[in-house]
């Protein structure tokens, strides 16, 4: 090779160097991203709540009369049986110790309640000889008209001083009577309080459970003075179950009647089924985390999961709910990370050979993950999920692989 060849050879060489160089330096370079294809399948819009188990019928046994409850024959988790189990024992109140001026003034009633006797049986004694005269007054006077001495008006006289004469001593009686009872009652005041020393039997009322279930709360287990109407004890059965979900009032409207809840977090691996029961008629204004005031509203489930399936899940545990507002097994969608505002619209960026394709296109109902397409889009396109700021309509991109 002569010397000009060499030359010509390195000179072209060098051009072809600097072309390849200058082509590297200055092509744009594709944009890596991550793509989801455009399919079919079924689509669930869920509202999610915080939950709680309840369960759904609940026994309050309170005390039916004032006195002393007994320490708790029974403590929480026992199993009761209707009828049989004797869930609590009271012992009627007995008198109290009087303080010196109730002393005094239940002495002085009782002093006068006798007194009162008193007066009340000299009035009897008084009706009754007065009663007699009136009789004897009667029987001469009745005697006096047959032999036609006497009038009959001086008969019917004599006959209505009798009746009253009588009724006086009816009259006298009931005060007695009326009497005695305030002896008793003035009495009864003044009675001492008992040593409590006797048997159980003789002395105290015993509950017995009203239902079949098992103990989920005791008031106190002590012995205590209670009034009638103070709770003792709660009881329930555990296996019938519901859910109580504190939801928006503007989501509660939109639930069917028949709407499926999956629970999930409640301890358990499986994700147990529950179907809504009933949405409490009135909302209430709750503050947010964020101090915003909202409407919510108490929406109730019903497990139809089976017991053996929710093993150890019991009455006042936290769950997590989704609730099944709308579903469908047939529909478009894409992932939602993949749709973006543009003006009032929606669009999409497509991976077409290589090149980014924004397409406007009309989406449906969503969830937390995948939105309904309903137009501008077909089954088996890709799609760029999470497109960032470098991504524009004509830029190259490259589909970043997944480990």
């Amino acid at each position: 090779m002569t010397h000009s060849t060499r030359t010509i050879s390195l000179i072209l060489l060098g051009i072809a160097l600097i072309t390849g160089l200058t082509y590297v330096s200055f092509r744009t370079q594709p944009v890596p991203v991550d793509v989801a294809t455009v399919s079919r399948g079924p689509l669930e819009v869920t509202i999610n709540a915080d939950g709680q188990t309840k369960v759904r019928d609940l026994y309050e046994v309170a005390a039916p009369i004032s006195g002393t409850a007994m320490r708790s024959p029974v403590h929480e988790g026992d199993t009761v049986f209707a009828g049989e189990t004797i869930v609590a024992i009271l012992r009627p109140s007995s008198s109290v110790l009087l303080d010196a001026r109730s002393q005094l003034q239940a002495e002085a009633a009782l002093d006068e309640a006798m007194a009162a006797r008193v007066v009340a049986e000299a009035d009897l004694k008084q009706a009754q000889e007065t009663s007699t005269y009136a009789r004897s007054q009667f029987e001469r006077t009745r005697t006096m008209v047959e032999r036609g001495v006497a009038s009959v008006t001086r008969l019917e006289d004599a006959s209505q001083q009798l009746a009253v004469a009588d009724a006086a001593i009816e009259a006298a009686q009931a005060r007695i009577d009326m009497a005695d009872g305030k002896i008793q009652r003035a009495r009864a005041n003044l009675l001492l309080p008992t040593d409590g020393r006797l048997a159980q039997n003789d002395c105290c009322v015993e509950i017995k459970s009203p239902a079949d279930g098992i103990v989920l709360s005791v008031a106190a287990i002590s012995e205590r003075p209670v009034t009638a109407g103070t709770p003792l004890l709660s009881i329930g059965d555990p296996e019938k179950l519901e859910l109580v979900a504190d939801i928006l009032s503007n989501d509660a409207v939109r639930l069917p009647s028949d709407a499926l809840a999956y629970v999930e977090r409640w301890g358990g691996d499986a994700v147990l089924e529950a179907k809504l029961d009933r949405i409490y008629p009135q909302a209430r204004t709750k503050v947010s985390a964020l101090g915003i005031e909202e409407q919510r509203v108490d929406a109730y489930f019903t497990l139809t999961s089976e017991s053996d399936a929710r093993a150890n899940l019991n009455d006042g545990f936290s769950v997590f709910l989704r609730i099944v507002e709308w579903r469908a097994d047939d529909v478009l969608q894409v992932p939602l990370s993949a749709a973006f505002r543009k003006g009032p619209e929606w669009a999409v960026f497509l991976l077409q050979d290589g090149i980014a394709e924004l397409r406007v296109v009309s989406l449906g109902r969503r969830n937390d993950r995948m939105v309904e397409v309903l137009a501008n889009l077909t089954e088996g396109e890709k799609v760029v999920t999470h497109p960032s700021d470098k991504i524009s309509a004509g830029v190259p991109l490259v589909e970043r692989r997944q480990p």
